[in-house]
């Protein structure tokens, strides 16, 4: 039996009892079992500090200028990266509660509705494009660093192209990857000790960059006047869905990742508060200094500097620079490391406890980062938003409407920890693979992305929709995911056995 419930003020923390799972279970090594009681102490702070890190860097900085390039003006950029983050914070608080209660990440957690064995398939997934999100963030990191010794050193730039690219750039990029590689190396423990002095680190860079762009300005310019392009009319509401949904999906993965974050935590108050004074108020502020920097540097440049590498990049003082290449540094490293790495490397782990571990499996994310070809992904924002993002929305809104409706509506928070870890136990269903929940998984997916739809000429989906009559629900690809598998799932288990928790 597992150990009862171990009290702590605002929640209730369990843990497996000595020789509950086989040390040589297929099912089970050092990193999927549950996190000890005793080594839950992740605080509010810490879980504050985790948020202001990861959205403290360059495409968080850039997701505004996105959306004025899509024709908003900076209001309507703010609003929707506000109420994004708004809702998606939801979920997040959701998924992440079982990771203080239960010590267990995201793979494990996934498979009271999938399965012991089909918890494999949420898992690549999510892996799957957390590691396109490694690559990408590497990338941008890397290019950072190029321009700013470009800078620095001169003549970067004009360097052999290998590629299709100078190669002092391919150089920057692989140095950046190893040294993201190197930390995570080091565990969990070290990436918190990491983002406790990123985030404080990170926000003086950023205020630093206002005062400097302040003082060339005389003012803040005339950016903040500037009218949208769209109105507020059906030109706007057109590009505002697709680019809401967007938005969430910048940090969908999260929504998903996040146990593998709380598991460590103190208790539900510290992950719900530290989430909350983190993610919606970091990036509607972090979206907002960036539209009033650009505007500064509207007034200084005669036009508007969205990228804030390329903004820096304008100034001849050689500590500036330098300080701007650390500030680059810590916030590309912040962010990806715990956001696109730490996920990936559990599922991978979990796909083969007994081979992979923690380690070897954020080495594998760092290779399978370079072979997706980031740099082809960001190239223009409708790529960037509009397919990328709504596709990736869509698949993932969808794992989270099942996982949500199994942990909350089907089971009620209660799980039995060995059984996870069991064959034959009470997730094993039918050869380790739960029906329902792939039922559930097919029919959110395809109702969420079956409609992807491209402009012609500018992606890689016909402009019909790859099923045409499901094109209208393209533009909210998360919602319709996580809704139609969040009730269908529900059904589908109440329908069944499948709807008794686990005591």
């Amino acid at each position: 039996m597992t150990t009862g419930p171990v009290p702590i003020g605002d929640a209730e923390r369990v843990e497996l009892a000595p020789g509950e799972v086989a040390a040589d279970s297929r099912f089970a090594n050092a990193d999927l079992l549950p996190v000890p009681v005793s080594q839950r102490h992740w605080t509010t702070y810490n879980f504050a500090a985790l948020w202001v890190g990861m959205a403290h860097n360059i495409p968080s900085w850039m997701l505004a200028s996105g959306l004025v390039a899509l024709g908003m003006d900076w209001k309507q950029a703010v609003l929707t990266i506000a109420l994004a983050n708004v809702v998606v914070l939801v979920p997040m608080m959701l998924t992440g509660h079982a990771g203080p209660k239960y010590g267990i990440p995201f793979p494990v957690l996934a498979r009271a509705p999938f399965g012991v064995r089909g918890a494999n398939l949420p898992a690549l997934v999510r892996a799957g494009v957390a590691c396109a999100w490694f690559g990408i963030q590497t990338w941008i990191g890397g290019t950072g660093i190029f321009v700013l010794l470009g800078k620095v050193f001169g003549g970067w730039a004009q360097a052999k192209e290998v590629a299709g690219q100078p190669w002092t750039l391919w150089l920057c990029f692989v140095l950046f990857w190893a040294l993201e590689l190197a930390i995570i190396y080091r565990g969990m423990e070290a990436l918190r000790r990491f983002e406790n002095w990123a985030a404080p680190f990170v926000i003086v860079g950023a205020l630093a960059l206002l005062v400097w762009i302040a003082g060339k300005a005389g003012g803040l310019g005339p950016l903040l006047d500037q009218p949208s392009k769209l109105g507020w009319g059906s030109d706007f509401w057109e590009v505002f869905f697709p680019s809401l949904m967007g938005m969430i999906a910048f940090w969908s993965t999260l929504s998903l990742n996040i146990p593998d974050f709380t598991r460590f935590g103190s208790g539900q108050r510290a992950q719900m508060v530290g989430q909350a004074l983190g993610l919606p108020t970091t990036m509607t502020l972090f979206a907002l200094l960036s539209v009033i920097v650009t505007s500064g540097s509207q007034a200084v440049y005669g036009a508007p500097v969205w990228d804030p590498v390329e903004l820096v990049a304008h100034t001849d003082n050689v500590f500036g620079l330098l300080f701007a290449l650390v500030t680059v540094l810590v916030a590309t490293i912040s962010v990806n490391i715990a956001a696109n790495v730490v996920s990936p490397a559990y599922d991978l782990s979990h796909l083969a406890p007994r081979i992979i571990d923690f380690r070897t499996g954020a080495l594998i994310t760092g290779v399978v980062g370079v072979l997706i070809m980031p740099w082809k992904l960001t190239s223009t924002p409708e790529l960037y938003i509009f397919t990328w993002l709504g596709l990736v929305g869509g698949l993932l809104g969808t794992v989270a409407g099942i996982l949500i409706a199994d942990y909350w509506i089907v089971r009620r928070t209660r799980l039995s920890l060995p059984d996870l870890y069991r064959e034959g136990g009470a997730y094993w269903y039918r050869g380790g693979w739960n029906w329902k929940a792939l039922a559930a998984l097919a029919v959110g997916g395809t109702l969420a992305v079956g409609g992807s739809h491209s402009a012609a000429g500018q992606g890689p989906f016909p402009s019909d929709g790859l099923i045409p009559v499901l094109k209208p629900l393209a533009d909210y690809g998360w919602a319709v995911g996580l809704a139609s598998s969040l009730v269908l799932y529900v059904a589908l288990m109440r329908a069944g056995r499948g709807a008794r928790a686990p005591h």
